[in-house]
């Protein structure tokens, strides 16, 4: 039985209806960017992640990049993060002008250590990007404790609707950060027809500079305080989103549930290390990740069993060609470096049925007993 990573015909199947009129309206009334549709999802993301403000922008590259500069971030400034996490959290950092500062990971989470954030830190560094890494949050009042005064840029493109209990309270994805970054990109678990991105903050003058920036530094056509980009959320994206918004919770639990069969049916398998979920997090579980040993090999059997899977990531950032001018070396962050030769996704999506859950397991399984 083929088992792909991702099916979004079938979730799409359950929506739509709903979603193509919410489309049709919109081509209707000929009105395609920002607008009354993207304002409705703004109010509906905000009030989920327990934030004052939501800007929609065109992706989450560009969150991050206009969060980095409403915070007057660029040449001369550090900023430090994770070296084990998509190319756009320090892409955007290098395209700002400053410079993209690396500390290990979590062995058990993934994600940035705040210990090793706090010792790679300056009088240069001017924010730290924690990244909620396949779908759980970072601990960022830990990250917030070492690190005082320094603003705190949440990358939360994997994790909206994730949860962290934080001094008794459970606390959202991109609440508590200075400024919350989120994507929409399809694969997210919440996806868009295409590109889409979200910024958060409790922040009334970082939500209006946020707002100017994305529409070239100008609050009102052909007027600009500064200069911005060209970074708005379409009308078409935003009903999409809010379509499908009410059942964010229902797909996150069922993927919950489903990576909860894969740990308990593979808890016992040597050589399988299932994914660690910090007793203070509720994950989304945008991605199911394990490590594993002969971690390519294992791809290759899978494959051939019509299984699909990703390695998210295979190089880590500070070992990136275009990155050799920061001067890290092979060595520099082993933690990560380790990661990226052990990690595999399996297939986590919400739609799954339980037979292609043991299909998957079946074939892990049969692969380490031969």
């Amino acid at each position: 039985m083929p088992v792909p990573l991702l099916d979004l015909r079938a979730q799409h199947a359950t929506i739509q209806d709903e979603v193509m009129r919410a489309v049709t309206r919109v081509i209707d009334d000929q009105r395609f960017i920002l607008g009354e549709p993207v304002e409705h999802l703004e109010r509906a993301v905000a009030d989920l992640s327990r934030t004052a403000y939501a800007v929609g922008c065109a992706n989450g590259t560009d969150a991050l990049l206009l969060a980095l500069r409403a915070l007057d971030i660029g040449r001369g400034d550090e900023v430090v993060t994770t070296p084990f996490t998509f190319f756009a959290t320090a892409g955007a950092i290098h395209n700002v002008g400053a410079t993209p500062v690396f500390c290990d990971i979590e062995q058990d989470t993934f994600n940035l250590s705040p210990e090793g954030a706090a010792a790679v830190a300056t009088a240069r560094t001017k924010a730290v990007i924690p990244v909620d890494l396949f779908g759980q949050m970072a601990a960022i009042e830990r990250v917030a404790a070492l690190m005082p005064g320094i603003p705190i840029i949440e990358d939360a493109a994997q994790s909206i609707g994730a949860s962290r209990v934080i001094d008794g309270r459970r606390v959202m994805a991109g609440e508590a950060a200075t400024i919350g970054t989120l994507s929409f990109f399809p694969s997210k678990n919440l996806g868009g027809w295409g590109d889409g991105g979200m910024l958060l903050t409790q922040d009334e003058a970082l939500a209006t500079r946020l707002r100017r920036l994305r529409m070239h530094g100008g609050s009102k056509m052909y007027f600009h305080d500064e200069v911005g980009f060209n970074s708005r959320l379409d009308a078409l994206q935003a009903v999409v989103l809010s379509a499908k918004l009410p059942r964010l919770a229902e797909w996150s639990a069922r993927r919950r549930a489903n990576a909860a069969y894969y740990s308990a049916a593979l808890a016992d398998q040597a050589g399988v290390c299932p994914p660690v979920t910090d007793a203070l997090n509720e994950s989304i579980f945008n991605q199911y990740t394990l490590r594993v040993e002969r971690r390519d090999a294992l791809q290759a059997f899978l494959k051939e069993k019509g299984i699909g899977t990703a390695v998210y990531y295979p190089l880590p950032l500070h070992l990136q060609p275009c990155f050799a001018y920061l001067g890290y070396r092979e060595g520099s962050f082993p933690v990560s470096e380790r990661a990226a030769r052990e990690v595999i996704s399996l297939p986590i999506y919400p739609e799954l049925t339980q037979s292609q859950l043991d299909e998957v397991v079946g074939a892990i399984r049969a692969f380490f007993r031969r």
